[in-house]
């Protein structure tokens, strides 16, 4: 495991600065890929919000990509005949045709063009994403280090939060239907946690 902080409290600004700190700099000419990982409703949203906001502020190009933007079509995740983790985890992305269009092109090509999903259509929509020269890329989502992805990271910060805290910052309409993170959700966070470790794999874990 790498260094633990905790992000909550005062201070905001400089827990910013002490964690960038950590991360690569980015020199001119170099594309700096970082992964924000957490499971659901850890917080990694806005953490990247604020990594964005101060690095902008230093004049450095800042490519954010979502991994949930990139989720496949309801028929191919839902009702598969599979049990419902096993969907969530193995099909709701394509993990091989991102490990091919995104990650092993990040460093390589100044343009990506990957399928996009569209919530209100249910539907993949081709996207160009232009990525400068000098840049730091965040990647951030959920199972971030399974084993196809992991290697294409600089570095990756872990943000470990309780699952009881996570469950509580859902709506009630979203708690009222717990079945579903018994089934789906939280079996997949418990395959992911004891198969590839990510707290121990991360460069830097913190405490939300």
């Amino acid at each position: 495991m790498g260094k633990y902080l905790n992000w909550g409290g005062n201070g905001l600004e400089d827990k910013i600065v002490n964690i960038l700190k950590e991360i690569p700099k980015v020199e001119q000419g170099k594309k700096v890929v970082l992964g924000i990982d957490g499971l659901i409703r850890s917080g990694k949203t806005t953490f990247v919000r604020y990594i964005e906001q101060y690095i902008q502020e230093k004049n450095i190009s800042v490519c954010i990509f979502h991994i949930d933007d990139y989720i496949v079509e309801r028929k191919r995740r839902y009702n598969t005949g599979d049990d419902e983790w096993y969907e969530y985890y193995h099909l709701q992305w394509d993990i091989e045709g991102l490990k091919e269009n995104l990650f092993n092109r990040l460093k390589k090509t100044n343009e990506l063009n990957l399928l996009t999903y569209d919530y209100s259509s249910d539907k993949q929509k081709l996207q160009t994403v232009k990525i400068p020269d000098t840049c730091l890329i965040i990647i951030e989502g959920v199972f971030l280090q399974r084993k196809e992805w992991r290697h294409f990271y600089d570095f990756m910060v872990y943000l470990d939060c309780s699952r009881e805290k996570r469950f509580n910052r859902e709506s009630d309409v979203t708690q009222s239907n717990i079945e579903k993170f018994e089934k789906r959700y939280w079996k997949a966070e418990d395959h992911y946690m004891r198969r590839v470790s990510p707290l121990e794999r991360a460069d830097l874990v913190i405490q939300n």
